[in-house]
């Protein structure tokens, strides 16, 4: 990643900061290896906060479209980001542990150097399909299929050309 933007994350916190921008989807060199293509770019909004029960976490909001490739036709597929994360920030060993118990609640350490594009990238990363496929009536592979069943005219029985080969004794 060329560009980096670190923060220590409780004083990002307890100032209440915000941090917004652009990031070039060919800045995120982890998130390359499931684009179909690397052009555009993402929007990030990062806001640190207290919860209400006054536990330190980041707010991050990330918003763009990326191209994947589909797992059928391998063909190009536009996705429409809108990813919405609360990560608490814990202090010690003992914190992540509390925090991890709870299902709810998804944690990491409070860091003085925390590199929020990382960070970005790790969201958008979590957040892609499994198997991106287009609809069936949109995919390539289903429109080549149906063009092969109706080309196919006569099936011709598998053993046929074994009759031409037969040879009498």
């Amino acid at each position: 990643m060329s560009d980096q933007l670190v923060i220590d994350t409780l004083d990002f916190v307890y100032s209440s900061k915000t941090l917004q921008g652009n990031v070039p989807l060919s800045n995120l060199e982890r998130l390359k290896d499931y684009l179909a293509s690397s052009t555009g770019k993402l929007t990030y909004l990062v806001t640190g906060l207290l919860d209400e029960q006054e536990r330190p976490m980041l707010e991050i909001s990330v918003n763009g479209a990326i191209d994947l490739s589909c797992q059928r036709c391998l063909g190009k597929i536009e996705h429409t980001l809108d990813v919405k994360a609360v990560l608490l920030l814990a202090r010690n060993e003992d914190e992540l542990q509390r925090y991890d118990e709870d299902i709810f609640a998804d944690a990491i350490y409070a860091s003085t150097e925390l590199d929020i594009l990382a960070l970005i990238e790790d969201e958008v990363i979590l957040s892609l399909p499994v198997s991106p496929r287009h609809e069936n009536i949109e995919c390539h592979i289903s429109a080549r299929a149906k063009k092969c069943e109706t080309s196919v005219s006569v099936k011709e029985h598998p053993f046929t050309v074994l009759a031409s080969l037969k040879r009498p004794h």
